[in-house]
């Protein structure tokens, strides 16, 4: 019996790619018992690599029926053929490669690559399954523009979709039938998407604003023809909202999503042709949640959003990974904030953070968004890396504030578009359009764990001035003891008797200046000198959840209440209420243990009373 080692990939052995791939046409002769595929691959020896060097294509349970260079049936001593790939020996500079390949989709159980499940044909090719379609450099930073034609029985599989735009159709002989597909932006591999099967189709469309129109469709098997207004509805608002935020519009004449219960994944953001499990598209009111809504508004967004952070711009590889979900979770995040709510999607943004990254952070398998390395990619797929990695993205905009984000972002698209790059190129991008040093900020992306900050505060009345103490902490992590200090934004205000926000007005600082304002931690422990205060104010700390971190202070009962009271920050509002709550039934169990009446305070009650009588968003 064989056993394999893991084999270990590390961040700082990545290398170029030694060959590109200009361009790619794929045919799939589509069966029941299988699918024959025809690629055509345009390939181009970087300049970097010295002749004579291998070309090495990644392919897995893929059986080879020919293999021809430049129209010319390849020998086999030109090539190497094993379980995971195709050696080319001594290729030339600049050459196609034709090579036909069977793959057997119905026994693919893996569902990675060409699988068919419930009579229809699917791909799910992130991370690494379009090696099981054909031979190909299967990483995400070799972008190339595919065309895709797809042939199969015109009665079993009357839809047949795939990236791009659609380029010409029609009939065959033998009851089959033709589509071809055009995608003319280069996308990695892991971006190819194909279905063929009995589906329905909801239609719409949207103009953009520049005065294109954007034809939309939603495919769903048949049954499920009425449960997809709300989602048609979400995609429109998507993409009028990021036209609007980022004056990002979408670039094919055609989008389309299909929606089927065998998708393994929760959705996948193909170019073009985006591909969900049921449960993010599905929707009538007779039996879906509000919460149900909620979460298609916000997958629908997700995936689309990616068509510019993470389908133009794309990761040059799996290490990178945070850059296109982080950024792309903070951007669902903040349609979501902007459609409805903005307190109650921070809440549980920050549930989802305290429940599960927090714990992830603190125990075993804890891991930086940027990993140094990893043994199975399909792992990286975690809390850390997507939500924390949205709480990264989200203290840049809390640094350089929204419209500093913005230029950050528009330098970016024009630095990269079209490319596969790093998490460094991102932060590069943001620092350069804002003359900001983010340089200890990235720290953040190779360091693990959860930092604590420990506030303590006094107030002087003779010279009305208020001090906060902030020490910051971070605790070992797998492989890493010790932690330097992080950049973090703090965002705060003070509110004074009657609850309204000071103005704040720092030590050395010649007028006050906003009623909340960022500080900036650099250092293990730093003093914050407010002055010109009238009276002890009680802080509002961590407004908005700032920065992914453990708030450590001796916050009293009535601090808390008369945060809960007045506090104008809808985050900090709710984090009061819930921490006196939790102290309020610790203390009805503490009396309950010994034999004590259980009364809850009146204070507490009327805290929450006058919560409810306040302006505050109803919605929470």
């Amino acid at each position: 019996m064989s056993i394999q080692t893991p084999k270990t990939t590390y961040l700082r052995d990545y290398t170029p790619p030694a060959y590109r791939i200009a361009t790619v046409d794929l045919r799939f002769e589509l069966e029941e018992d299988g699918a024959t595929v025809h690629a055509r691959l345009r390939i181009v020896r970087a300049d970097a690599t010295p002749a004579g060097t291998p070309l090495v294509l990644d392919g897995q349970q893929l059986e080879l029926l020919s293999l021809a260079l430049d129209g010319v049936s390849l020998p086999v001593d030109r090539y190497r053929v094993d379980a995971d790939r195709l050696t080319l020996l001594d290729p030339p500079e600049a050459f196609d490669l034709a090579a036909i390949t069977r793959i057997r989709p119905r026994d693919n159980a893996a569902l990675e690559g060409l699988y068919q499940s419930s009579g229809n044909f699917c791909t799910q090719c992130e991370a690494e399954g379009f090696r099981k379609i054909t031979y190909f450099l299967d990483r995400p930073d070799v972008m190339a523009v595919f065309t895709t034609t797809l042939v199969a029985d015109r009665v079993r599989y009357p839809v047949l979709l795939s990236n791009g735009n659609r380029t010409g159709g029609g009939d065959l002989d033998g009851g089959r039938h033709w589509a071809t597909w055009h995608d003319p932006f280069p996308k990695p591999c892991y971006l190819f998407a194909l279905v063929a099967g009995q589906l329905d189709v909801v239609e719409d469309r949207f103009i953009t604003r520049s005065g294109r129109e954007v034809d939309l469709r939603i495919y769903v098997e048949p049954r499920n023809l009425d449960q997809c207004q709300h989602a048609m509805e979400s995609l429109k608002q998507a993409m009028a909202w990021d036209e609007q935020r980022f004056g990002l519009e979408y670039d094919l004449d055609l989008y389309q999503i299909v929606a089927v219960g065998d998708f393994n994944m929760g959705a996948m953001e193909n170019k073009g042709l985006n591909i969900f499990n049921t449960k993010y598209v599905l929707a009538k009111p007779e039996t879906a949640t509000d919460a149900d809504y909620q979460g298609i508004l916000g997958v629908i967004g997700h995936e689309y959003f990616h068509n510019w952070t993470g389908n133009r711009v794309t990761c040059r590889d799996w290490f990178q990974l945070s850059l296109k979900e982080g950024l792309t979770v903070f951007r669902d995040q903040e349609f979501s904030a902007d459609l409805g709510s903005r307190g109650v999607e921070r809440i549980e943004d920050v549930r989802i953070l305290r429940g599960s990254q927090f714990p992830q952070d603190a125990g075993p398998m804890a891991h930086p968004i940027r990993p140094e390395s990893y043994i199975e990619i399909n792992n990286f797929y975690t809390v850390t890396v997507y939500n924390k990695g949205a709480e990264v993205v989200r203290m840049i905009q809390t640094l350089l504030g929204r419209e500093g984000f913005r230029r950050g972002m528009g330098l970016y698209f024009q630095r990269h578009d079209g490319q596969a790059v790093t998490c460094d190129d991102f932060v590069a991008a943001m620092a350069d359009a804002n003359g900001a040093d983010l340089t200890q900020f990235k720290r953040w992306y190779h360091q693990a764990g959860t930092p604590e900050l420990t506030v303590s505060d006094a107030y002087d009345p003779v010279s009305r001035r208020y001090t906060l103490t902030v020490r910051q902490y971070c605790p070992p992590t797998p492989g890493q003891p010790d932690k330097e200090p992080f950049h973090i934004p703090l965002a705060l205000g003070l509110l004074d008797a009657e609850g309204r926000d000071l103005p704040l007005r720092l030590e050395g600082e010649a007028a006050p200046g906003a009623t909340q304002r960022v500080l900036e931690l650099r250092e293990p422990e730093q003093l914050f000198h407010f002055i010109d205060v009238p009276a002890r104010p009680v802080p509002s700390l961590l407004r908005g959840f700032s920065a992914p971190v453990k708030l450590i202070s001796e916050e009293s009962e009535a601090d808390l209440r008369f945060r809960l009271a007045h506090d104008r920050d809808d985050f900090n509002r709710w984090d009061a209420g819930h921490t006196l709550a939790l102290r309020t039934i610790l203390g009805l169990v503490e009396d309950r243990r010994l034999n004590r009446e259980p009364r809850l305070p009146e204070s507490f009650s009327a805290a929450f009373e006058r919560a409810l009588q306040s302006d505050v968003d109803p919605a929470l």
